[in-house]
C-alpha cells in the first residue's frame, strides 16, 4: 500500500517519474503482500539476495522502499516508520586519464574514418566541460532546445538543461567556458555547425558506441607503435567527466568552485575526488606541523 501511495502523491511531482516507477515496479513482486511491519534488517537483506542484481541498483530501490514509508509516516497513513537497511555504498570509482592516454585517444579518433572523427568533438567537449555523455551528444550551438542544452558563444556559457525542464538530482547547471575551448566553438559557428558533436554531414550524432571502441583499440596500437604500453579497457565516456575534475583539482581550482562548474555536489567532490586537491587535508597538516616545533 506503501507504494502505490508514495507512487501516486510523490512519484508524478518529480523530473524522472519513471525511474520511481522502475524501482517500485521491482519492490512490488517481493513485498506486494506484506505489511510495512515485515520491515526489518532480516528481510530487506533477503531482499537483496532474492533480487539478484548489482547491490548499487539495489541501493536505490530500498531507498524508494525507505522514501515510500517515509512519505507515508509523514502523511499520517502510518502510524510508525521502520528503518529500511540498505547495502552499503559502493566505493566510487576513480579511473581518470592521464595527459598522455588523453592525447592518444584524442590523436585516435581524429584518425577515423570520416563517418568516426566527430568522436574527437565529443572527447575535447568532456574533457572541458566535464558533462555527462547524453547531454554532450543533444549540445546546440547557439540554439536554445526543449531537447538538449546549448552553447552560447556570444556570453561563453555552457546551458546543459534544456529549456523547460526540471532539475534533477544529475544537476545540469550552467558554466562559463574557457578561453581556449570556447574560440574553438566560435570557429565551428562560423563554418555553420549547429551542434556541438555532428557527423560529416551536420546531423547531430546519436551514439558514439562504435567510434569509442575503435578509438581505444586504435589509441593502444598507436601507444604501442611508440614502445608505450597504454590500457584503455576501462575507460567509458563517463571517465571524462572523472578526469576533468581530476585534472582542473590538480591544477589548484578550489572545491567549491570545481563542484559549481561541474555540475557536482560539494559533498561528491569531497568524498571521490578531494585527495586530488592540493589542499586536501592541508589544515590538519599545517596543525601537526606546528604541534611538531
Amino acid at each position: 500500500m506503501c507504494l502505490a501511495i508514495y507512487a501516486e502523491e510523490h512519484a508524478q511531482t518529480v523530473a524522472a517519474p519513471e525511474r520511481i516507477g522502475y524501482a517500485i515496479d521491482a519492490l512490488d513482486r517481493f513485498w506486494r503482500d506484506q505489511p510495512v511491519s515485515t520491515v526489518r534488517g532480516e528481510t530487506c537483506r533477503r531482499y537483496m539476495r532474492e533480487r539478484g542484481v548489482s547491490e548499487g541498483t539495489v541501493r536505490r530501490e530500498l531507498g524508494t522502499l525507505r522514501a515510500a514509508i517515509n512519505h507515508c509516516f509523514k502523511e499520517g497513513y502510518l502510524t510508525s516508520a521502520p528503518a529500511v537497511v540498505l547495502p552499503p555504498r559502493a566505493a566510487p570509482r576513480e579511473r581518470w586519464l592521464t595527459r598522455q592516454e588523453a592525447a592518444f585517444l584524442l590523436r585516435a579518433a581524429r584518425s577515423l574514418r570520416i563517418d568516426g572523427r566527430h568522436l574527437a568533438h565529443f572527447i575535447l567537449c568532456g574533457l572541458y566541460t566535464g558533462s555527462r555523455k547524453q547531454t554532450i551528444l543533444s549540445l546546440r550551438l547557439d540554439t536554445p532546445s526543449i531537447y538538449g542544452g546549448y552553447v552560447d558563444t556570444d556570453a561563453g556559457v555552457l546551458y546543459r538543461k534544456p529549456q523547460g525542464k526540471r532539475m534533477t538530482a544529475k544537476r545540469q547547471t550552467p558554466a562559463r567556458l574557457p578561453h581556449s575551448y570556447l574560440c574553438r566553438l566560435r570557429r565551428h559557428v562560423a563554418m555553420g555547425r549547429r551542434f556541438v558533436v555532428e557527423d560529416h554531414m551536420g546531423n547531430r550524432v546519436g551514439d558514439i558506441r562504435k567510434g569509442w571502441s575503435n578509438a581505444k583499440i586504435q589509441a593502444e596500437i598507436l601507444a604501442e607503435s611508440r614502445g608505450i604500453d597504454l590500457d584503455l579497457s576501462d575507460v567509458t565516456p563517463h571517465t571524462l567527466k572523472h578526469t576533468a575534475i581530476t585534472w582542473t583539482l590538480q591544477g589548484g581550482a578550489s572545491i567549491w568552485d570545481v563542484a559549481g562548474y561541474f555540475g557536482t555536489s560539494v559533498d561528491t567532490i569531497e568524498r571521490v575526488y578531494g585527495h586530488h586537491s592540493p589542499d586536501h587535508q592541508k589544515s590538519a597538516i599545517d596543525a601537526i606541523n606546528k604541534r611538531g616545533r
